[in-house]
């Protein structure tokens, strides 16, 4: 009869070496990117609202076009998030039973804002003057996925209470991760025209950052008699923080037809970002026993379940070059292209020597471009976009870049209106299971195929 051992091997942030959750470098490039989200309007155009302005949205990308306003005006958008994540790992491919598709569906009240125009009391060449509020998750971190196969390689081969048998042959892995969580951005924007030409504004850009991953990686071994060891590693990273940017702009009004515009956004400084790392919970281990860690032994007790880091983060900064075709009232094309340079993530007050070399040495400067287009016909608008975001990744391959289309229509009843979006993006990437074991054998990472379909609603007001 087979005899059966399993033990769980519980992993700490401190024991980085042994960590299959995201790294501080993976997190350092998840917490740098932005899901674009806005208003209806502002989604179905794909976000390419660089010289348009006129959307509450568009200062988070250039502040100087709250002042193309020619009124108060509040949205309040709420969006429904689809998301499709298919995972193959070691001898499974995409076709395979074993390959897993995990069907991911949020709802968030994901943007609100308002804008307030003053016109100049006094004689002056800077005619109007305005100010906005606006509050977006930039970042919706809300996902989980799955994965299963073979490597047919065993990373953890001994028993802790017997190290004379090696349990070198493997049935496959497991491993199951869920993420929650969300960046917040709260923006305040100031804006002014220069005889009706020159738009400029300038935003101050708060931040909260609330990320949690709680992840499962499973070994199926065996020895040559055929006894099982099942080894389960668990892992539940609780981060929080809270940053800061701003950025400037301009627009001008060359004619009545055509406009462009420039953006500047600064890095955004967290200057202190707090992970929590429990080592104790859904494990299978109580507190009192030991847990068997590779190479050593962790013994927990009442007063150290769990570890706390503290450590500051700044992001890549962003320029957004834009220019847009007016076609009278009939319609408009728009097109933003945004470049970031991720080599320029650091993380700091720790030893990250090797982080901070790897956002040098592997990263890259990114190119994104986003084309919208609006036409109206009497009080219905109808809208599409594109947009594609290159993978910051110097190894990425073609289909790593973010590529996606979008949709929408609104209706203007006068003083208020209702505006309704869908947009589809997809790409790939890759998924380190044993991200830190730097044993050999390697072992490869999982493939994932990633699906987004978003829909959005939108209702304004004039104030």
């Amino acid at each position: 009869m087979k005899k059966i051992i399993t033990i769980a091997f519980l992993f700490a942030a401190s024991v980085t070496s042994y960590s299959q959750s995201l790294r501080y470098q993976d997190l350092g490039v998840l917490f740098s990117k932005n899901d674009d989200n806005g208003s209806a309007r502002f989604t179905s155009m794909s976000g390419a609202f660089g010289a348009l302005g006129g959307d509450v949205s568009a200062m988070s990308i250039n502040p100087a076009g709250i002042s193309v306003f020619t009124n108060s005006f509040f949205t309040g958008t709420i969006n429904s998030r689809n998301t499709d994540i298919s995972a193959k790992f070691g001898d499974a491919n995409f076709n395979d039973r074993r390959k897993t598709t995990t069907d991911n569906k949020y709802f968030n009240l994901s943007h609100a804002g308002a804008v307030l125009v003053f016109d100049s009391a006094y004689r002056s060449d800077w005619n109007k003057f305005a100010i906005g509020f606006n509050y977006r998750i930039t970042n919706d971190f809300e996902n989980s996925f799955s994965a299963q196969g073979n490597e047919a390689v065993t990373r953890f081969d001994t028993n802790p209470r017997d190290l004379s048998n090696k349990y070198n042959f493997t049935d496959g892995q497991q491993f199951n991760t869920n993420y929650n969580g969300e960046t917040t951005e709260l923006n305040i924007a100031f804006s002014s025209v220069h005889k009706n030409k020159l738009y400029v504004g300038l935003g101050l850009n708060f931040y909260d950052l609330n990320f949690t991953q709680k992840s499962i990686l499973t070994e199926f071994n065996s020895d040559k008699v055929a006894n099982i060891l099942d080894v389960e590693l668990y892992q539940e990273n609780l981060t929080s923080g809270t940053g800061f940017s701003a950025n400037a702009g301009f627009i001008y009004k060359a004619s009545e037809s055509f406009r462009f515009g420039l953006a500047y956004q600064t890095p955004t400084w967290y200057t202190e970002i707090l992970q929590d790392t429990n080592y104790n919970q859904d494990s299978d281990i109580d507190i009192g026993e030991t847990a068997f860690f590779p190479d050593e032994v962790y013994s927990f007790s009442e007063n150290n379940p769990r570890q706390f880091i503290s450590y500051k983060l700044k992001t890549p900064s962003k320029v957004t070059a834009s220019a847009a075709f007016i076609f009278g009232k009939d319609g408009l094309i728009s097109l933003d292209y945004i470049n970031r340079n991720y080599k320029n993530i650091k993380l700091s007050n720790g030893e990250f020597i090797k982080e901070n070399d790897f956002f040098e040495n592997d990263l890259r400067n990114t190119h994104s471009f986003n084309l919208g287009t609006e036409w109206r016909i009497d009080r219905i608008s109808v809208r599409g976009g594109y947009k594609f975001e290159q993978d910051p990744s110097k190894s990425s391959i073609a289909s790593d870049n973010l590529k996606g289309y979008s949709l929408g229509a609104g209706y203007n009843f006068g003083n208020m209106k209702l505006d309704f979006s869908f947009s589809n993006n997809n790409r790939t990437g890759v998924y380190n299971l044993y991200s830190n074991l730097n044993t050999e054998p390697s072992v490869n990472p999982s493939e994932l195929k990633i699906d987004n379909k978003t829909i959005t609603a939108s209702i304004s007001f004039n104030l």
